[in-house]
């Protein structure tokens, strides 16, 4: 008898979002990330891209704040206007991937960040954002004050996540979709299958649109508003840091 040979078990992170176990997790997909992401969304995390740029409208001499930048495909287009922009990530393997390929361009750099522990001065940029990882922390409200904390008064907050379609019918395609066709492309494109199970439980497991928007205004921030994109399954919320110390 032929021995087989022994497969070393994937990384799955679960709903009590073990930091260790969710960056493992993104450093075993890192390299194939970017090209798995376009094929599950069907094309369309550029779109959301796209809108989470002009939401944040970078300009030359402000300094921006990309979080969970995994490989830097969004910072990069906020580089590319002239602002500077530090891509952070807590996963090692995401941010060794987007050095590799990204690493040349000028006034973008990558920083190995927690999220509820960001390694920068308290009101250091001009906007910070976050794309598909604010519902990966095991902390997100105190996740929200640390952003909070390193943003100029009067600065803003840019957060692309998953969310709740409103409307019936497109929440039973998109449950559908994630239920039945996401698990088995995944299986033929992703090197960590097992990670997309997680992500259909930590979608399910995130608060919808007016939830989360409670949340950012009780983090400190003003101002708070969202839109969303591709009838609900991507949500866009933004805010303000109140320019008065103080207020609220």
């Amino acid at each position: 008898m032929t021995e087989q040979p022994s497969r070393t078990p994937s990384t799955r992170a679960d709903l009590g979002k073990d930091p260790a176990r969710v960056s493992g997790m993104f450093d075993e997909v890192a390299a194939g990330y970017d090209r798995t992401n376009t094929i599950l969304s069907l094309g369309n995390d550029k779109l959301w891209r796209i809108a989470t740029t002009r939401a944040i409208a970078p300009r030359r001499g402000q300094r921006i704040l990309d979080l969970a930048a995994g490989t830097g495909a969004s910072s990069v287009s906020l580089a590319r206007s002239g602002a500077e922009v530090v891509a952070g990530d807590f996963s090692a393997g995401m941010i060794a991937e987007g050095k590799r390929r990204h690493g040349g361009i000028p006034n973008l750099s990558f920083v190995e960040a927690d999220a509820t522990a960001l390694p920068f001065a308290d009101e250091e940029f001009d906007t910070v954002t976050i794309s598909f990882g604010l519902r990966n922390v095991n902390d997100p409200d105190k996740a929200l004050r640390e952003m909070l904390r390193v943003t100029k008064p009067g600065g803003s907050l840019v957060i692309c996540e998953f969310s709740h379609p409103p409307a019936a019918l497109m929440r039973g395609l998109y449950r559908f979709y994630n239920d039945r066709v996401l698990p088995v492309v995944a299986r033929a494109f992703s090197s960590n299958a097992d990670a997309y199970d997680y992500l259909n439980e930590s979608i399910r497991d995130w608060p919808d649109q007016r939830t989360l928007a409670g949340r950012i205004r009780a983090a400190g921030w003003e101002q708070v508003a969202w839109r969303d994109l591709s009838f609900g399954i991507v949500a866009l919320h933004r805010a303000r840091k109140p320019a008065t110390p103080g207020r609220a």
